[in-house]
């Protein structure tokens, strides 16, 4: 459960080495390829990538919620793998597609050169909590 205020980024991002971008209205998540996110040999592990599609979806839904009191909890996350994740840097965003009372749909994707081209996409849906209101 990540706090919809958190400033800093989670341990597991700080252990991917995650660095966060704002590109024209954007929240752009990179981690570099290093020894921590290998899997096989010269590839980006599958954790690491959902991992980073993670991460990029409760960072676009923090920001869109902009409730610091509420918090996200993922109920399903799905992962499609699309492409071998190489020796490079990967990239990773993501959109809310619905965002109501008490769920929430986001949609992320991760890519490495060419963004038309990504190594993954992943769907996640979230329970909010919110305080009551007095």
């Amino acid at each position: 459960m990540i706090s919809a205020a958190a400033k800093e980024l989670p341990p597991y991002a700080q252990l991917l080495q995650c660095r966060l971008q704002e590109r024209d209205g954007e929240t752009i998540l990179t981690i570099p390829f290093h020894d921590d996110v290998v899997g096989r040999p010269g590839y980006l592990h599958g954790g690491a990538i959902e991992g980073l599609l993670e991460i990029a979806a409760f960072t676009a839904l923090a920001r869109e919620i902009g409730d610091p009191a509420a918090t996200m909890k993922p109920i399903t996350v799905t992962v499609d793998y699309m492409r071998p994740a190489g020796h490079y840097e990967t990239h990773a965003s993501a959109v809310v597609l619905r965002h109501g009372t008490s769920i929430a749909n986001v949609g992320a994707f991760a890519w490495q050169q060419v963004r038309e081209e990504p190594v993954a996409g992943a769907r996640l849906n979230f329970l909010l909590e919110r305080p009551a209101k007095a």
